[in-house]
């Protein structure tokens, strides 16, 4: 995955002209790749899913400026994942997607498990998406060992006694790795997210 572009005020405020070429591929290289992954995860075909993508970017693109002129906005990303939810509850229900109707009462509570379920899919997608970004920046900071310690405890799973043995290094040295790599973690996501609108 390349790096991954901060959603900058900068950048929000560049998207109503269509002509500005550079910001919308900043944009769709930050949210692209995760609205495809939520639209794979809803069981979406990756065609589909590509068409989905297209439909979030093109409503984006028409309601932005509207956006950009309301005072009491709020935060983009917010913004962007009510725009992501409801397109792919849309998506979801077309008759072109749609099983043929069983007559059954249970559509409307089929439809909110989907609405809640696109909720936390989106916000899980978009998480992972900055800490893949945030795990790419760290992780050329630091040596491989202390990389390899973090990796194989935080991510793999691996008790702290089991990567030790692994790396050849202390149980002190894994959690000192651990406890650095965290702390650049954090620090990069939360600025990240200190830059959304």
């Amino acid at each position: 995955m390349s790096m991954m572009p901060e959603t900058r005020d900068s950048l929000i405020l560049r998207l109503p002209d269509a002509a500005d070429a550079a910001a919308w591929d900043e944009f769709v290289e930050v949210y692209g790749p995760f609205v495809y992954r939520l639209a794979r995860r809803r069981g979406l075909q990756p065609v589909d899913a590509e068409d989905l993508v297209q439909e979030v970017l093109t409503a984006v693109s028409r309601s932005i400026e509207q956006w950009l002129s309301q005072a009491d906005r709020g935060r983009f990303r917010p913004w962007l994942l009510c725009i992501a939810r409801n397109i792919t509850i849309n998506y979801l229900t077309r008759p072109k997607y749609q099983r043929l109707g069983t007559g059954d009462s249970n559509v409307a509570r089929w439809v909110a498990q989907q609405q809640d379920k696109s909720d936390c899919d989106f916000d899980l997608e978009y998480r992972r998406e900055v800490f893949r970004w945030a795990a790419e920046q760290v992780r050329g900071t630091v040596s491989e060992t202390t990389w390899s310690a973090f990796w194989l405890t935080s991510v793999g799973g691996q008790t702290i006694a089991a990567a030790a043995g692994q790396l050849s290094i202390s149980v002190g040295a894994v959690y000192i790795a651990r406890s650095r790599v965290m702390t650049r973690l954090r620090d990069h996501v939360q600025r990240f997210e200190e830059q959304q609108t």
